[in-house]
């Protein structure tokens, strides 16, 4: 089940919000297995809000939220110029503007206080609304997301791999396989990453193209590749887990320099994971972030 909710960003962009909760059973008596049974959390429980990452969309967050789904209300959001949210050739793609959108989501929804759940972007800015609006986060995940400034070589790398994507593709075949294994920054064959970049196409007259216009994109991370985000981490006041993948972009010696920063910061890794962390391996994610929550109690 994928349910949809309308919300309102900041500048008044439409914001797509998903839960992706199974509907609950008929018959309470058949449940044996308690509150992770993976069905629909009653009304009042907890909220989680889910940010994906630059390029990603909602439904990257379903295993998540299913599982989450029978304990809390969780809740992923399709980010402005992402999934089914609005993508306005000349809106504002600033980092305040995706933090606005997400607390303006939390309050909509009525999630708070909230656990943040971000991966990449998603993540930063998750931290970023957690450092500025310490009443409505009790808890935040972060996932293989760096604090330090990436650079303006890291910018001109990225402009040069969008302009190398075989636009448009034939098939959602042809997806998997360039994203997969014929990509030029692919190091090994990743089907996980084939199937990652396929959800975010969809089929237009001459083939299947990316839901998101690439342009905006580039905006969008040119306005956090060139900044440190140390500061904002050290602000964050409730608890926070750091997790990376083995083979991610965030390296253990930064992430734990994380940790150190975040005033009640805890680390995580998921070994066989590569930056596509919850995504690449779904239960070992779990297992990374489970006992986290577990200690932040149902309150």
């Amino acid at each position: 089940m994928a349910r949809r909710i309308d919300v309102t960003g900041t500048g008044g962009v439409r914001l797509a919000a998903w839960e992706f909760g199974d509907p609950p059973k008929t018959d309470p008596a058949q449940d044996t297995q308690g509150a992770h049974d993976g069905h629909t959390a009653p009304e009042g429980s907890p909220g989680v809000l889910l940010l994906h990452g630059l390029m990603g969309r909602a439904s990257h967050w379903a295993y998540t939220a299913r599982w989450l789904s029978a304990r809390y209300r969780a809740v992923a959001l399709d980010q402005r110029g992402h999934g089914r949210s609005d993508k306005p050739p000349q809106g504002s793609f600033t980092r305040g503007a995706y933090v606005d959108d997400a607390e303006a989501a939390l309050e909509q929804l009525g999630l708070a206080p909230v656990v943040l759940i971000g991966h990449a972007m998603g993540a930063l800015t998750a931290w970023q609304l957690a450092a500025r609006r310490p009443d409505l986060v009790r808890g935040l995940i972060i996932c293989d997301m760096r604090a330090s400034a990436l650079g303006a070589a890291s910018q001109r790398e990225w402009g040069q791999w969008f302009k190398a994507w075989p636009l448009p593709f034939a098939t959602l075949a042809d997806v998997r396989k360039w994203f997969g294994e014929d990509d030029p920054w692919v190091e090994r064959p990743n089907p996980a990453r084939g199937e990652f970049y396929a959800e975010v196409m969809a089929e237009s007259p001459d083939g299947w193209r990316p839901v998101f216009e690439p342009e905006q994109m580039l905006r969008s991370r040119e306005t956090w590749v060139y900044d440190a985000h140390w500061e904002e981490l050290a602000q964050v006041r409730c608890p926070a887990l750091v997790v990376r993948g083995l083979d991610g972009e965030l390296g253990r010696a930064e992430a734990q320099e994380m940790v150190r920063v975040l005033p009640r910061g805890q680390y995580a890794e998921v070994a066989d994971a590569g930056h596509l962390v919850h995504y690449d391996q779904p239960e070992a994610w779990r297992a990374a972030i489970e006992p986290f929550l577990d200690s932040l109690g149902d309150s």
